[in-house]
């Protein structure tokens, strides 16, 4: 369920984490999964099924996105701006930015886009999960784009392994050395709350590197 509180702004929880209030309704937990993913189709994949364009970095107005959904999906006759800054601040993977009445995905796009991301703070170490049978070709040829515009990196082993997990049931987890790659020229930018993008990584920053999930780790996500 996603509300606004008067005070502590948008949050997804039946009252506000912070000051405990019941806040203004604006969306259910069905409405606010299927807008999610409209949303990340639009800015990522297809905005050309919503007779919308990206600008070179990302950019779609918000305004625009509104009409473009509520055109294509009458049921959300009701969508305002809001509603998609509410879904974008309340993310909990940090997968949009908005900036006035301007929205963009921040990573997985399989569009051609130009991020202007932030590339200071990058951790020392960044993780990459891939299956067992893919280790030995990525550690002689490094890391490469597949599906995706840029290659994943993960802030943690754990992020990694989460990550990996939709696709096979015990990824492999490789260690980026970040300082290094950077130290040679090598752009990291960070596009989520957990997530870093970088053109490719070379075989020589990547090492095999042992990870073992906790027990109670919660399931995969088919999401990102």
């Amino acid at each position: 369920m996603l509300k606004e509180c008067a005070q502590h702004g948008y949050f997804r929880a039946e009252t506000c984490p912070v000051c405990e209030q019941p806040g203004k309704f604006l969306m259910n937990d069905r409405e606010l999964d299927h807008l999610g993913r409209i949303l990340t189709g639009i800015l990522r994949h297809f905005p050309d099924r919503y007779q919308l364009t990206i600008d070179p970095r990302g950019w779609v107005s918000l305004p625009q996105i509104v009409r473009a959904i509520s055109q294509k999906h009458p049921a959300y006759h009701w969508l305002r701006t809001q509603h998609l800054v509410a879904i974008a601040e309340t993310d909990p993977k940090g997968r949009y930015e908005v900036r006035g009445d301007l929205i963009r995905a921040t990573y997985a796009h399989t569009v051609d886009v130009d991020l202007d991301l932030p590339t200071e703070n990058i951790p020392d170490h960044l993780y990459y999960p891939v299956t067992e049978e893919e280790v030995a070709i990525v550690l002689e040829v490094g890391l490469k784009p597949t599906d995706r515009k840029k290659v994943h990196l993960s802030k943690t082993a754990g992020d990694a392994h989460s990550a990996g997990s939709v696709r096979t049931p015990k990824p492999v987890i490789l260690e980026v050395d970040a300082s290094a790659a950077r130290s040679k020229g090598i752009i990291i930018m960070q596009a989520g709350k957990t997530v870093f993008l970088v053109d490719q990584v070379p075989a020589e920053y990547l090492r095999r590197t042992e990870f073992s999930p906790p027990a109670d780790a919660a399931p995969p996500s088919a999401a990102d």
